[in-house]
């Protein structure tokens, strides 16, 4: 077969054209092709010519006007499946023949988010078909092409039996994505790369709000936080980057498509909907859409839409609802209860958050009835000067002890102060995290908060608990709060039974042991590691070794009875050991519980005969989330031959498919017995990886963050830069992404410096604790 991946800057390669994406055109095209295969592009087939030689000339209707990028064909043996939307578009999925039986759910989820779209943006989508079809082998995730999306096959393709629910999440988000695209992207288009993020995070921030309405049960509000601290990771480093920010050559265009972009710009998109209300937030992107349809915007004329929505012209033929909406409450009274006087200035704030790199930390100080605010940005750093020059307007909720109504103020300036009515025992910033900025809680704060979450947990909800949770680790990372207190606040984890906040957990202590298991401290590192077990002993314990319950039970079923056979928690070694042997008696035919195979898998891979068996049953699958359980499985074995194996089998690509080959070497990097040779393999084969995934791809950059997160030595910085420094700008030299590996592991190094004596006393202590209560 052959495919086309035109963004960023392709399509230059394929056919002469101005490839920049505010020359929009109407394409025609026509593809000559052999009777055994068919050919598809964005738009329907029109007629096919039969040439002299045999051979067939298919002519496609012209498009609407569009980018070059989004530009697309296939010609391959493919089959299909159909289905027509209640607005009369031809939806069908294309996947190789021996797959298109796993193609019925993302038909269906097709058909009903495109229906969904149509009318949430109340604009037609303008094509008469949506083609999607599942690539074998694909580097990127998935791509927008207008009528003709493209995805990997483990992005589409979906087997009732086989997947698991986080499958059918991950699944149904990338359709929403996509199909989010075909408005924002494709019918208004960003006038250049430097504003991707009007794209991109408007895609990624769709796939929450459509999924939220259209599949209640796949519950994806209790992941949305999740992209926010992802986010975070990178912004707060020096080497981030503004969500708008200038690029030039094809290096750093293809470098935009990160976290920032994508996670940071769905996040501020998050804060200002509950700034604006969602109401207000919904009129003035469909105002935005209409009025630049065919067109190329600039971050600004997003901002303009979404001022004074009410008076838009959109609103005379716009919905009922909306002019309800409006004649209920004048906005600007909307806005009052964030500040009073001036008109609200949508784009001095949103300014703030855009053109900017970093996000702010709030410190909140309480005083008797008074509460002192103050902002600084957040940065890993040993150099102060980094942090100045920053100020934001952040829209500030918080609620308290006595009142659990959210109340909002926007803090405009690097200081001020609120007066509560009446004195509280505790205070709450940031409600459900809606906002994209930390709090620090001076003075009494986190004992407060501490005692609040050993006391009556659930008085907050779990949003807000994760984000306690994240905003008390992260803290300590830049000296403002102490070790010890976060450690403390981590005991209340015992009583958490909810996603957001356990795995929020668990993304907070489980680093600590990473960084040991590179360096040689196997007593404190063992410590650690039992201190996390037994925290979570009740959870695990409590866990049934089946698919019952609702999404986000089954998601964490996965991850707790993974991580507790990952540590050797004996009876989940015992459990998963008899389910393998089971398995490969069967000779894989009987049907494990789905939710527990990778537990079951990565215990199999231990020995060499249960390896090979897994590489053997990995060739002969067809269900790709079958065999990504089964990869991870084997990449994270600590038979080294096996790993050695792997990386260079994913360089052929045939065994192990390119698309892949990023995915293994970060397992094998993160496997305590594998770190090593994936930083060896990375320097080894760096010339033809490059080659093989473009300087500045998302592959690259995964790689080269992945292999060194977790360093946290001086030697180990040494020779990073040794290796990174002694490339060229053609080579590489100037990717952000080694920048970020710098700085990352100088973060550790600190890291380490300053704490470890101090979690090794409060380790000791607990311990001494723990014994005195079972006396």
């Amino acid at each position: 077969m052959a495919s086309t991946q035109f963004e960023a800057t392709f399509a230059r390669g394929a056919f002469p054209c101005f490839d920049e994406p505010a020359f929009k055109a109407n394409f025609t095209i026509r593809i000559t092709r052999e009777r055994r295969h068919i050919a598809i592009s964005n738009m329907p087939k029109v007629k096919t010519i039969e040439l002299p030689g045999g051979l067939l000339e298919d002519h496609f209707d012209t498009s609407v006007e569009m980018s070059t990028y989004l530009v697309a064909y296939i010609v391959s043996d493919f089959l299909s499946v159909s289905k027509t939307t209640q607005h009369g578009v031809k939806i069908s999925v294309y996947a190789v023949p021996e797959k298109i039986d796993q193609t019925a759910y993302a038909l269906d989820a097709a058909v009903k988010l495109l229906d969904f779209y149509d009318d949430y943006f109340d604009i037609p989508y303008p094509l008469p078909k949506q083609d999607l079809a599942a690539i074998p082998d694909f580097q990127s995730g998935a791509m927008e092409n207008w009528g003709l999306t493209t995805y990997r096959e483990s992005g589409l393709l979906f087997d009732p039996d086989k997947s698991s629910v986080s499958d059918k999440l991950g699944i149904t988000k990338v359709i929403a994505h996509e199909l989010a695209h075909q408005w924002f992207g494709n019918l208004v288009t960003m006038e250049w790369w430097n504003d991707l993020w009007l794209n991109e995070g408007f895609a990624k921030f769709m796939e929450f709000v459509s999924l939220d309405i259209t599949y209640p049960e796949l519950q994806v509000d209790d992941f949305f936080l999740g992209k926010c601290f992802e986010a975070m990771e990178v912004d707060s480093l020096s080497s981030s980057h503004p969500v708008s920010h200038p690029v030039e050559n094809p290096v750093q265009i293809q470098e935009m498509f990160d976290d920032v972009s994508y996670d940071k710009g769905a996040c501020i998109l998050n804060m200002l909907r509950d700034f604006l209300t969602p109401e207000a937030f919904e009129i003035g992107i469909i105002k935005y859409l209409k009025r630049f349809s065919y067109k190329n915007t600039v971050n600004s004329h997003l901002w303009e839409s979404l001022t004074n929505v009410c008076t838009s012209d959109y609103l005379d033929e716009g919905r009922i609802k909306h002019r309800e909406f409006c004649s209920n409450r004048d906005l600007s009274s909307g806005a009052s209860k964030w500040y009073s006087g001036d008109e609200l200035d949508v784009k001095a704030i949103m300014d703030t958050w855009t053109l900017q790199e970093g996000f702010p930390l709030v410190t909140v100080e309480v005083r008797g009835r008074e509460v002192r605010l103050s902002q600084e940005r957040y940065l890993k750093t040993d150099d102060p000067s980094l942090t100045e020059g920053f100020l934001w307007q952040i829209p500030l909720t918080y609620m308290t002890s006595v009142s659990n109504t959210v109340h909002r103020f926007l803090l405009k300036t690097k200081t001020d102060v609120l007066y509560l009515p009446e004195e509280v025992d505790w205070v709450k910033f940031n409600v459900d995290m809606s906002g994209y900025y930390m709090v620090h809680y001076a003075g009494e704060g986190w004992n407060s908060i501490i005692r609040l979450l050993q006391n009556n947990h659930t008085a907050l909800t779990s949003n807000d608990r994760a984000s306690i949770v994240q905003n008390v680790f992260q803290l300590v990372s830049v000296g403002k709060v102490r070790l010890d207190t976060a450690l403390e606040l981590s005991l209340y984890l015992s009583k958490e039974t909810e996603i957001m906040a356990v795995t929020q957990g668990f993304g907070e202590l489980v680093p600590l042991y990473k960084l040991m298991e590179k360096r040689d401290m196997a007593d404190l590192e063992k410590q650690m590691k039992d201190y996390i077990v037994d925290l979570f002993q009740g959870l695990i314990d409590r866990q049934e070794w089946t698919d019952s319950g609702s999404v986000s039970e089954r998601v964490l079923r996965s991850y707790l009875l993974l991580f507790a056979c990952v540590r050797n928690y004996a009876p989940c070694v015992t459990k998963a050991t008899q389910l393998f042997h089971k398995w490969k008696e069967s000779d894989g035919n009987i049907s494990l519980p789905v939710d527990v195979t990778m537990a079951v898998f990565m215990i199999g891979a231990r020995t060499p005969e249960g390896w090979d068996f897994l590489l053997e049953k990995y060739r002969s699958s067809g269900q790709m989330s079958v065999k990504s359980r089964m990869k991870a499985a084997m990449a994270f074995s600590p038979l080294q031959d096996k790993l050695k194996w792997m990386m260079e089998q994913s360089l052929y690509g045939e065994v192990i498919k390119t698309q892949d080959l990023p995915g293994v070497v970060v397992t094998v990097s993160s496997n305590p017995r594998g770190y090593r040779m994936a930083w060896e393999f990375l320097r080894a084969n760096w010339h033809t990886l490059i080659k093989k995934f473009d300087l500045g791809s998302h592959s690259v950059s995964y790689m080269v963050t992945g292999v060194t997160n977790q360093y946290s030595t001086r030697d180990m910085l040494d020779e990073i830069r040794g290796f990174f420094g002694s490339l060229s700008e053609e080579t590489g030299s100037e990717m952000r992404c080694i920048q970020q590996a710098y700085e990352s592991v100088e973060d550790n190094i600190r890291w380490m410096d300053t704490n470890l004596p101090l979690l090794q006393a409060w380790l000791d202590k607990h311990k001494h604790r723990i014994s005195h209560e079972d006396l």
